[in-house]
């Protein structure tokens, strides 16, 4: 069915084929029809931060920033679904186009500088969803909130988010919110994982259940800044970190068109890149703190890929728009 819609979808502009996508998955749900276009995927379990999932193979973070769709994008048979990321307030995002295909790479670049509702309006969703797996809540900071102030925005989506997620990921790695990466400098990132930590203890206390939370860190990053949070993250006892987010680097399509586009890339470029930061980063864990691996997965043996260089679970996105939901179950054989 996906090699029939997408030639349809791919010749419409990106952003109102997302939509588009997504508006279509939650009708099938609706209709009883989501086993049209899913196949059941064999349970894989494994435990990860404490939770227990059917499969590793998940839904990053990006394509349903709303949870508005929930139980469309559940019936696909990820073994866990990201969605977001949210910010306090909500807010348009960077103005369009935005968001760009690159289909001679396999590759997307997107600016869409965390386009969302709310959170408010996120933890409505999340309640009418009938999912009963593992949602992950992923957060952020308004473009307006100073850089300075970013703990203050965490911190509030952190309290509305706690009760309804499963794990909660803290983004500070887009590369489209002004200054968010310098988030992830020494000082600012202990000052930020030691408030966030205070605030879980307390809400673990308050909802009498603990919420893990997991860091999702850029693929930019130096040797020497891996090690730098690698330790941050074992002495703050962070229970997770998904690598990687989206990169700014242009290697495999500064010369295709669309390929000077600002924002971040993803897709097959990213795939090296992310495999990298995750072996660093589990050479420097040593099995301290999981590893959730995203960027670049477009086929199984990119996703058993990450799994050799220490994730623990992957992610998928950009492999999703390309190759459609038979991606999921092929990931799900390979780590098999």
């Amino acid at each position: 069915m996906f090699s029939l819609l997408r030639p349809a979808l791919f010749h419409i502009d990106p952003e109102t084929a997302h939509h588009l996508t997504l508006c279509s998955l939650k009708s099938a749900h609706a209709l009883g029809l989501s086993g049209i276009v899913a196949e059941r995927i064999p349970d894989n379990p494994r435990t990860v931060m404490g939770l227990d999932f059917p499969n590793p193979v998940g839904l990053a973070a990006g394509l349903d920033k709303n949870g508005g769709c929930i139980d469309g994008l559940a019936a696909l048979g990820f073994g866990f679904i990201e969605i977001g990321t949210v910010t306090p307030l909500p807010q348009p995002g960077n103005p369009k186009p935005r968001l760009f295909r690159i289909p001679q790479a396999n590759a997307i670049i997107n600016r869409m500088g965390f386009n969302n509702d709310g959170v408010d309006a996120l933890i409505e969703n999340v309640k009418r969803a009938e999912y009963k797996g593992i949602l992950g809540i992923n957060i952020g900071k308004n473009a307006l909130t100073p850089i300075e102030n970013a703990a203050d925005d965490y911190l509030t989506c952190l309290r509305k988010a706690y009760p309804h997620a499963g794990y909660i990921a803290v983004n500070i790695s887009s590369p489209n919110t002004a200054n968010l990466r310098q988030l992830q400098g020494e000082d600012a990132l202990n000052g930020l994982l030691k408030l966030l930590k205070a605030e879980q203890q307390k809400l673990a206390d308050t909802h009498g259940r603990y919420v893990p939370i997991a860091l999702k860190i850029a693929p930019d990053l130096e040797g020497g800044q891996i090690v730098q949070i690698a330790r941050l993250l074992m002495q703050h006892r962070i229970e997770g970190v998904i690598a990687t987010n989206t990169t700014l680097s242009r290697n495999g399509v500064a010369n295709l068109p669309h390929g000077a586009e600002t924002g971040g890339l993803s897709g097959a470029p990213l795939r090296e890149k992310s495999t990298a930061v995750i072996r660093a980063l589990a050479a420097e864990l040593q099995g301290a703190l999981p590893i959730i691996g995203a960027g670049g997965i477009l086929s199984g043996a990119d996703a058993a890929e990450k799994i050799s260089a220490g994730a623990a679970l992957v992610q998928i996105y950009s492999g999703l728009i390309y190759r459609g939901p038979a991606l999921i179950g092929e990931c799900c054989a390979a780590i098999r």
